[in-house]
């Protein structure tokens, strides 16, 4: 359950977890979902359960193996904050994330509110990212949640992206990653909500990566936002990355 990827702003995934259940508007259309099904059809024993909670113990050292340093998203087929997955568990994700100190780890959640329940509990080395989904201005409160992880790096993942996120504060956010919806029945992204929150993470001194404009074909939309292709990254204090 680990494997190269083609998200932009990664290397690789690692998954201790599949399986998740809406939340928000911006599951509607859910990716992972779709891809669970289509490996349980295929046979795939990690989805045996299909898209219901599933833990994988197995997995929990994975990363220790890797030599080459790399930036990981954890749990993209998941949501490591789950309110299914226990609080052990996630403590032992972290646990291999605090030993693997030569690899960056990607964590994001919609559930803010349990995230911000048990951050105490868990250990935050430098090399863990901590980030949230942010869809729509409905969920603006898990920006508010976010900013009291103790986590190095905070980000916002504004994927699908919805609605505008006026008004969108990025005080203690260290990063902004917008892309829009993709895939049968996406929902479109209009180009000022984009436009806005570029404008308000150069005016913070904040990296932007624009991932996509999405749509039934998202690579014929392209990445490029008013001509450019927007790539930023947090500054990276380790001495090994892969990005």
């Amino acid at each position: 359950m680990s494997t190269t990827t083609s998200i932009e702003w990664t290397d690789t995934t690692w998954n201790p977890v599949t399986g998740c259940t809406p939340i928000s508007d911006g599951c509607m259309y859910c990716y992972a979902m779709r891809m669970a099904k289509r490996l349980k059809a295929m046979g795939n024993k990690r989805y045996t359960n299909g898209f219901n909670v599933t833990l994988h113990y197995d997995l929990l050292e994975k990363p220790l193996h890797w030599k080459r340093p790399r930036m990981v998203f954890v749990n993209s087929m998941s949501d490591l904050f789950h309110e299914d997955i226990p609080l052990e568990f996630i403590q032992k994700v972290f646990a291999t994330m605090n030993q693997a100190q030569h690899h960056i780890f990607q964590v994001l959640t919609k559930r803010s509110s349990r995230l911000l329940e048990v951050c105490n509990e868990l250990e935050w080395t430098k090399n863990i990212w901590m980030g949230v989904t942010v869809e729509s201005q409905k969920y603006l409160s898990r920006v508010d949640n976010l900013r009291s992880v103790p986590a190095a790096i905070r980000f916002l993942s504004v994927e699908p992206m919805i609605s505008s996120l006026k008004p969108l504060k990025l005080g203690g956010i260290d990063w902004v990653i917008v892309g829009g919806e993709s895939g049968p029945g996406s929902r479109v992204m209009n180009k000022e909500w984009v436009q806005e929150v570029r404008d308000t993470c150069i005016k913070k001194g904040v990296p932007f990566f624009f991932k996509q404009w999405g749509g039934t074909n998202k690579k014929k939309a392209g990445r490029k936002l008013d001509g450019e292709i927007w790539d930023q990254f947090p500054v990276v204090t380790l001495n090994s990355t892969a990005k």
